[in-house]
């Protein structure tokens, strides 16, 4: 059985160096902080050039950073219509609005021009989500965001370690976080996140949030939040992270694969990655004109799949008081449209060609 992604098969070639770090977290008799998370740390800070905060998840992440935003009640923040809840479902626990951006429907990132109309006396900040692995149009969403004084909240939960120029991801707004849930590129054994930010001030922030409002223990400057990495699932991710690069490279080639194969299928358009940008290859959608028909095949090729999003956020129930003000879009088409494939450095990418092959090719 192929899997979607294929953990246990990454587990399997790090076996001895994911073993001998497990066993020296656990006797360590250390679970909490200590050394493990300093290193790690320390180690995503080198990578991205930037400060870095871990914390227990990519959502955790996102409510940290926009308190230290600063965002109140009755606040607008503008993010993608097309995308997974957490931003949006952050911005709303926080009592602000979230403001639904329509997306470019051949990069499925966000669209700085629906993101220009959407600004407002109301609008404080911009959130701008790199999904399925590249980075969004930020030279753009930078100019609009200077333009109108915001900030810029870069969401890279799917895309640590992609490419836009000679910037890295997590580092391409004022904050930025990652989510290192385990089928992520960056992904531990559990829940994990991080927050990033070239701020002194706002680094300092955010880990006193992070930690009960507290820099000093049993004093608490603000009210905050218990949101902790812990050493066992740091220690998983600094094996891991020495490893990313090349997986990345990996996940590369077997996009180029599936690119290869699908130019030839008539009614399939794989997600583009815009000029200038690499991705992680989180996932690998692809845009499907008829997609219960290609979902057929699929299962007939015993080819797993999943559909990232079933519907824009500002459909979703939650958000029905807001839904009245938006038309039909191109987060809409992308709604009804996207596929994803199995993808992961450990991808067995010749069997699945193969498979599609038969259903694709020779069955037509």
């Amino acid at each position: 059985m192929i899997p979607f992604v294929n953990i246990q098969g990454q587990r399997e070639a790090y076996r001895e160096e994911l073993e001998k770090a497990e066993k020296a977290v656990l006797d360590s008799g250390i679970y909490i902080g200590g050394q493990e998370v300093a290193a790690l740390e320390a180690e995503l800070s080198a990578y991205t050039g930037t400060y870095a905060v871990t914390c227990a998840s990519g959502t955790d992440a996102l409510t940290i950073a926009l308190t230290a935003l600063s965002v109140q009640p009755g606040d607008e923040v503008v993010v993608p219509d097309f995308t997974f809840i957490a931003p949006a479902e952050c911005v709303a626990r926080l009592g602000a609005t979230p403001v639904f951006a329509d997306i470019d429907p051949r990069t499925l990132q966000i669209s700085p021009e629906s993101v220009e109309s959407l600004v407002g006396p109301l609008t404080r900040g911009i959130i701008a989500v790199n999904l399925f692995g590249q980075c969004a149009p930020y030279e753009k969403l930078r100019e609009i965001a200077r333009r109108h004084g915001l900030w810029l909240l870069e969401d890279s939960a799917q895309a640590f370690g992609a490419m836009q120029g000679s910037k890295r991801a997590c580092t391409l707004g004022d904050m930025a976080i990652t989510s290192f849930y385990p089928s992520k590129p960056l992904g531990c054994y559990g829940d994990g996140g991080a927050i990033f930010t070239a701020s002194k001030d706002l680094t300092q922030k955010v880990r006193m949030l992070a930690n009960h409002g507290s820099e000093e223990r049993y004093l608490h400057k603000v009210v905050g939040t218990n949101s902790r990495l812990d050493a066992l699932q740091a220690a998983v991710l600094r094996v891991k992270l020495a490893h990313l690069d090349s997986e990345l490279e990996s996940r590369r080639k077997i996009a180029e694969r599936y690119d290869q194969f699908f130019a030839n299928i008539e009614g399939l358009s794989p997600q583009q990655v815009a000029d200038g940008n690499t991705s992680t290859y989180a996932q690998y959608t692809l845009l499907a004109d008829n997609r219960e028909e290609f979902i057929a095949k699929l299962d007939r090729a015993g080819i797993p799949h999943c559909i990232h999003y079933p519907m824009p956020l500002h459909k979703q129930p939650c958000f029905a008081e807001l839904s009245a003000r938006y038309a039909e879009n191109a987060a809409d088409m992308a709604s009804q449209k996207a596929v994803s494939l199995p993808m992961c450095a450990f991808t067995p990418i010749d069997e699945i060609i193969e498979r599609l092959e038969k259903v694709f090719l020779r069955s037509s």
